[in-house]
């Protein structure tokens, strides 16, 4: 089965059934995975920082707050937090702006805290497919591990 995670959404699930995510423009989709207990996690992140939001009851919004909720959903499924390991995807630049001062570089500040966050979390990160100014759909497969990233006019390829 296929599990769509939405924005500002994330979803943990265990072989064979895989998940999904579409329109990561400056957004980040994280995706965690437990090769031994065959778990994936997938995070649809919007924002590096839940300190810097209005609100921030919705923790799957920001990557200070997803990847701990990620963790506890992984971990209910049978994934062990020592034998996980990170891919992402997402952080394009959609729009410039002449003169656009950093708070504008959403895409990149949450690449930045995505890493950070998973560094904290002593996750090592094997792929990262960031930047750009294009949008990307993941779907992340629970059999394998592998991440299958599409594009439009760019292709497809797996990390």
């Amino acid at each position: 089965m296929l599990i769509k995670v939405g924005m500002a959404d994330l979803k943990a699930a265990k072989a064979p059934d895989n998940l999904m995510t579409s329109g990561l423009g400056s957004c980040i989709g994280i995706c965690l995975y437990d090769a031994v207990a065959k778990v994936g996690g997938l995070a649809h992140i919007m924002l590096p920082a839940s300190t810097q939001a209005r609100s921030s009851e919705n923790k799957a919004k920001f990557a200070d707050t997803a990847i701990p909720v990620l963790l506890e959903e992984m971990i209910k499924l049978g994934a062990i937090k020592s034998r996980l390991v990170a891919k992402i995807a997402g952080g394009a630049q959609m729009f410039s702006f002449p003169g656009a001062s950093d708070v504008m570089r959403i895409g990149e500040r949450n690449a930045e805290a995505v890493v950070l966050r998973l560094k904290q979390e002593n996750i090592p990160l094997l792929a990262r497919e960031t930047g750009g100014n294009f949008g990307r759909t993941i779907e992340l497969d629970t059999m394998t591990g592998k991440l299958h990233i599409r594009t439009i006019d760019r292709g497809e390829k797996a990390v």
